[in-house]
């Protein structure tokens, strides 16, 4: 599959990012998609199964024909052959008339099982006839009907630990196994995470007919190191809500925002359950209230897990936006143009040969500029920052904390 095919795939199903993990997901789907087996679609919850399974589909002999989502997760167990299967009138009570289930309605079609994991073990075993002959019964009856569906199925969990907990069949395992297909966690696509930014915070700008924004090089580090547990769909919904809590209407002489890493700082999702230790303060009247620094602190200690022993590459090159540019538009959206006002700036050297601009230096910047503004008070600075005036001296380099004496 040559770029120009990928891309326009890319642009149908409306998927952006140019990381080789992703490129090889839908590569394979493609490849799979002609052939009517089975396929399994493992990832974690957010990254996009479904769509690689609705590819599957449209680049099949089957696209014609319905595709039909299941969540099987949703169902509840006393109801999942009925939905699956489709049940005949007096069956159950309440069955007052014959239905059809799922893959009646996804005849010659594809049906996809999401969160098959999630399938009771009896349904399961109806499921291994389903894949083995094509036959089934409906609830209440005794007549075989026969399937003639293509089946897709997609898990979060590992089903392999799954089988040895006996909470999933062996032999439906090794039956759907064989092709399959995994789709990489955000945190493994590093490189698109702001090219995901600026499409989902351009997407809302446009519909709420609000400034676009922009980031600054160290709050594109922030979002990027971040590990984003809940993938696409977290990402999505946190660009949104800094959008718009920061932008504005756009007015005839309102422009684009730029934020910065101080800026995105509370914002960045504080996960449940973690107890975070307190930021040192004299008292006064700080410029952060007490859960924005439990984020700040947060956001850091989960920075300082991964970036220290990542590489930052050059982004904001014209390579990564370019591969992305629509074939169907005349002229790309701003977001993807290679040469973009919220595209970061070009490593410094240093940076370069760190492999990265690390947590340390990071907190460094902040400090620095935040003195900077202050004319050197470093009383001034850290009320700004929200933290405490020694922490802040802690926390300055070396040199400058020599060769500056103490401003108030």
């Amino acid at each position: 599959m040559d770029s120009q095919e990928l891309q326009k795939l890319k642009n149908q199903f409306d998927i952006v990012g140019a990381d080789p993990s992703l490129n090889l997901s839908l590569e394979t789907a493609v490849k799979f998609a002609p052939t009517d087996l089975p396929v399994l679609i493992t990832g974690e919850s957010g990254v996009g199964k479904e769509n690689i399974a609705r590819i599957i589909h449209q680049y099949s002999l089957r696209r014609g024909a319905k595709f039909i989502p299941v969540n099987c997760g949703g169902i509840p167990e006393g109801t999942i052959n009925s939905e699956l299967f489709g049940h005949v009138r007096g069956a159950f009570t309440g069955a007052t008339e014959s239905r059809a289930g799922y893959f009646e309605e996804a005849a010659k079609g594809t049906i996809f099982l999401d969160e098959i994991g999630e399938m009771p073990l009896a349904s399961q075993a109806l499921l291994l006839r389903v894949l083995q002959s094509g036959e089934y019964m409906k609830v209440g009856s005794s007549k075989i009907e026969h399937a003639d569906v293509r089946i897709i199925v997609a898990t979060n969990v590992n089903l392999q630990h799954a089988v040895s907990q006996g909470k999933f069949r062996e032999d439906l395992y090794y039956r759907i196994c064989a092709a399959q297909i995994r789709v990489p966690a955000l945190r493994e696509r590093r490189d698109d995470i702001y090219l995901l930014f600026r499409k989902f915070s351009s997407d809302f700008a446009e519909k709420y007919g609000m400034c676009k924004i922009s980031l600054t090089h160290d709050a594109v580090s922030l979002i990027r190191n971040y590990r984003w547990p809940g993938n696409i769909r977290q990402l999505q919904g946190f660009t949104s809500s800094v959008t718009a809590l920061e932008s504005q209407k756009i007015t005839p002489t309102s422009g684009r925002i730029e934020l910065s890493a101080a800026n995105l700082l509370p914002y960045m999702p504080k996960e449940e359950g973690e107890t975070l230790p307190a930021i040192a303060s004299k008292g006064g009247d700080d410029s952060f209230s007490s859960s924005e620094k439990q984020m700040l602190v947060k956001a850091i200690l989960d920075l300082k897990g991964e970036v220290d022993r990542l590489k930052e590459t050059v982004f904001g090159g014209a390579q990564a936006p370019n591969a992305l540019a629509p074939v169907h538009h005349d002229e790309a959206p701003d977001w993807q143009q290679g040469e973009d006002p919220m595209a970061p700036e070009v490593q410094s050297q240093e940076e370069h040969e760190d492999g990265g601009l690390s947590v340390h230096k990071a907190e460094e910047d902040l400090i620095l500029k935040a003195l900077e503004k202050h004319g050197g008070n470093r009383k001034l600075a850290a009320k700004e920052l929200g933290i405490s005036e020694r922490t802040l001296y802690r926390k300055l380099p070396d040199n400058y904390r020599g060769a500056n004496k103490k401003k108030s």
